[in-house]
């Protein structure tokens, strides 16, 4: 008890006059009333206590609304720059043409489609006979893909970004292909690259062009090759890759031009905000199957030679 009574008296001292009343309240408690009531009849913080422990068990009036999170927007995508596609059998112009498939200029066929305003393409042939000194042979092959926005899908242009990106890759993997090169293009569309290679078949040797632009929500891809035959001298490839790199400058800009873009395609435009992993989310199910049946560079050349 003498103990008890000494460390009452440090208390007070070391409390104040304010501790010491809070003290001697707090013995008198413990001394009149069971453990189990101290809190209840001593607590000098009981009424904010109840007051906050009724706050704390009570539902609100809204039925606990208040404290749920509120639902989230349905997510937003940007709206595709562009809503129609040109017809790829005038997206070159006769010129064009006339240096690219001499012989074939105005043999342009069209390619089916189940959906024009989202897919076209364009193939056309020539064939410059020489005789016995043999013959000059070209293929070109025009096709555009265009994508919509979607919700789940994402953007137009992340989607044509994913897109421009495997048909780069598909280019540099055909079967057989040689020598396959790759370079980037500047001034056409957002982004664009040539893919370059030379492909041996039992009429010739081939040299392969496949050049591909993204122009905002849209897809071009040209194949274009050339081989000599029966004897004939086999093409430059620089030669032929300058003409595709022109061909499709003017592919582009007609893409922009058909979207009263007046052809300003051709410059940069703003990059997708996050490129999609794959190309699946396109117009249709199997956006690779977009140009006509001629157009893959690994079996057309043999089948239109």
């Amino acid at each position: 008890m003498q103990r008890a009574a000494q460390r009452d008296d440090r208390a007070r001292r070391a409390m104040g006059a304010g501790g010491a009343k809070r003290l001697r309240r707090a013995l008198v408690c413990a001394a009149a009333v069971p453990a189990v009531l101290i809190t209840a009849a001593c607590s000098s913080d009981s009424g904010d206590s109840k007051a906050k422990s009724g706050a704390e068990s009570s539902p609100s009036a809204g039925g606990g609304s208040s404290t749920q999170p509120s639902a989230s927007a349905s997510p937003t995508v940007r709206a595709a720059a562009y809503q129609k596609l040109p017809d790829a059998c005038a997206v070159l112009s006769k010129g064009t043409l006339s240096d690219l498939v001499p012989k074939g200029a105005g043999s342009g066929k069209k390619g089916s489609s189940d959906d024009p305003s989202a897919r076209a393409s364009c193939a056309w042939n020539s064939l410059d006979n020489n005789g016995v000194k043999g013959s000059q042979f070209r293929w070109l092959n025009v096709s555009l893909l265009r994508f919509d926005s979607d919700a789940t899908r994402g953007s137009a242009d992340d989607q044509a970004h994913a897109y421009y990106g495997q048909q780069v890759k598909d280019a540099q993997s055909v079967d057989g292909a040689k020598n396959s090169k790759v370079v980037p293009l500047s001034g056409t569309g957002a982004e664009a690259s040539a893919v370059r290679y030379d492909l041996k078949k039992k009429e010739g040797l081939f040299k392969q062009q496949t050049v591909v632009a993204r122009v905002e929500n849209v897809v071009v891809t040209l194949d274009y090759n050339g081989a000599g035959l029966a004897g004939e001298k086999t093409p430059d490839a620089d030669d032929l890759t300058k003409a595709a790199e022109k061909a499709l400058k003017e592919a582009v800009a007609a893409v922009s031009s058909a979207n009263g873009a007046g052809g300003q395609a051709t410059s940069p435009s703003s990059k997708p905000s996050k490129p999609s992993k794959s190309a699946s989310g396109s117009p249709s199910s199997s956006p690779s199957k977009s140009a006509s049946a001629g157009a893959s560079p690994s079996g057309s050349a043999a089948k239109e030679s």
